[in-house]
């Protein structure tokens, strides 16, 4: 899988054809996820960033890696970034769910902190 998400940064793309539906880096990303290497997909979602900005489940998989590795920082971001992209949304899926509990949850817990 490594070598494919290689391959694929690796290829020019003309400016109006469309980008992948799923680069093979974020599968990387969530393959890692699966299993269970949350420090190796977050590099790799981060790695992803670089080429295709503000994907739902690039974000969504970046942060959930970072929070899974312990980087609360990280993933505040990531999952900010994430509540940013689908404010207007009309339907809230799971991850979205996911990140506004972690968020709400990191509220409270500087709240308490002061």
């Amino acid at each position: 899988m490594r070598v494919t998400a290689d391959l694929e940064d690796s290829a020019d793309k003309h400016p109006v054809t469309p980008g992948a539906i799923a680069p093979a880096r974020e599968l990387l990303g969530e393959m890692l996820l699966e299993l269970n290497q949350p420090a190796q997909a977050l590099k790799e979602f981060e790695a992803s960033q670089q080429v295709g900005l503000n994907r739902f489940r690039c974000l969504y998989g970046a942060a959930r890696a970072a929070e899974l590795v312990g980087d609360l920082e990280k993933a505040r971001t990531y999952y900010t970034k994430l509540t940013s992209l689908c404010q207007y949304a009309d339907t809230e899926r799971p991850e979205l769910k996911h990140a506004k509990a972690f968020l709400k949850l990191g509220l409270a817990q500087t709240a308490r902190d002061k």
